[in-house]
């Protein structure tokens, strides 16, 4: 009876985390309850990387702060033990004698990694690890590959026709603008995904026959970091990802010197380039990325096995002949409907 009670509580926190999709980065999404005989006394959650963690606003929450000595903390991931740009939060539950932690999940970040929970086990605190384990990992499945995987968490998009087609066949002359395969409906959603994530790659065909800008626009949220492959630096710089407003980094195995809003990286274009760029964003903490890249760019991760996650949107239309969409041997995890679009979400639980 106990669990169950301490899973409605935990739900409470991984809604209140969600809050902070987004706005977190580098740090994790954390939601927390404080519950005092059966009635929450206070909550919060983690805003923004460098303000207050989610334990320290739940806290803060609680008007009578008497009760603490009394009550339960609620908290989706272990409390921190290090001070950073904020106190150790895992030390300030101690200091605030909290007699009970239930904790949804280890935080396998080395500078934590079973440390918090050890500092409030030792000073006697009752400390509960494992509700909604699941749900709590789910919450923050980026934060984990980071660190664990040492690169971003990956997630291919693309948008398809009802008989497979990523693009039609495209003749010499034609414009240079996208070909629209969904809705306007559609596209919020894209650009809803787009402010959740940290950056954003495209191929170099499809910088040059789409002219994406790859910003967030019909949604209100911050800019991904735009990133293109461009080996041979053949792109004309007229092109919408070379307006300057966004930051933006240029993939090349060319020397090249930085200009406004845009850095170019100098890649070995080889089969190991997409380490090399897991590498380059690693170290920037750059925790996600978004491919949006045509067939070929895609199935570039997908024959490497370096994806986490595919979103498909289906529109309702037939091109008849073009350029065939990427496959996957997964079966999809869910399907949802957009407007006159479908969007299939696969997720790959064996990504190296």
């Amino acid at each position: 009876m106990q669990n169950k009670t301490d899973e409605i509580y935990m739900q409470r926190c991984l809604q209140l985390a969600k809050n902070g999709l987004g706005n977190t980065y580098p740090n994790p999404l954390v939601g927390s309850v404080i519950v005092h005989k059966g009635n929450i006394i206070g909550e919060g959650y983690h805003r923004k990387a460098g303000e207050p963690h989610a334990e320290v606003n739940a806290v803060k929450s609680v008007k009578n702060k008497a009760l603490l000595k009394q009550s339960t903390l609620y908290v989706n991931l272990e409390p921190c033990v290090h001070q950073g740009r904020t106190p150790a939060c895992s030390k300030m539950i101690v200091e605030l004698q909290i007699p009970r932690v239930v904790v949804g999940c280890r935080d396998s970040f080395d500078k934590v990694d079973g440390k918090g929970i050890e500092i409030m086990r030792k000073a006697g605190i009752d400390v509960t690890v494992g509700i909604l384990e699941k749900e709590s990992r789910e919450l923050n499945k980026r934060f984990f590959t980071y660190h664990e995987k040492k690169r971003p968490y990956v997630i291919l998009k693309w948008a398809q026709t009802l008989d497979g087609f990523i693009d039609f066949e495209r003749s010499p002359g034609t414009p240079i603008k996208p070909n629209w395969i969904t809705d306007e409906y559609a596209r919020v959603s894209v650009h809803k995904m787009r402010s959740e994530e940290q950056s954003i790659l495209a191929g170099t065909n499809t910088a040059e026959k789409d002219n994406p800008s790859l910003n967030v626009r019909d949604w209100f949220g911050k800019n991904p970091l735009r990133i293109v492959f461009d080996k041979n630096l053949r792109l004309s710089k007229n092109l919408s990802l070379f307006d300057g407003t966004i930051p933006t980094l240029v993939l090349t195995e060319k020397e090249k010197t930085p200009e406004k809003n845009l850095q170019f990286l100098t890649l070995i274009f080889d089969k190991t380039v997409l380490r090399q760029l897991f590498l380059h964003l690693y170290n920037a903490e750059i925790q996600s990325i978004i491919v949006e890249g045509g067939t070929k760019t895609i199935n570039h991760f997908l024959e490497a096995n370096l994806w986490d996650e595919a979103k498909v949107y289906i529109g309702n239309t037939f091109f008849h002949k073009g350029i065939e969409a990427p496959k996957t041997a997964i079966e999809p995890v869910k399907e949802e409907k957009i407007s006159d679009s479908k969007l299939i979400t696969y997720r790959n639980t064996n990504a190296d």
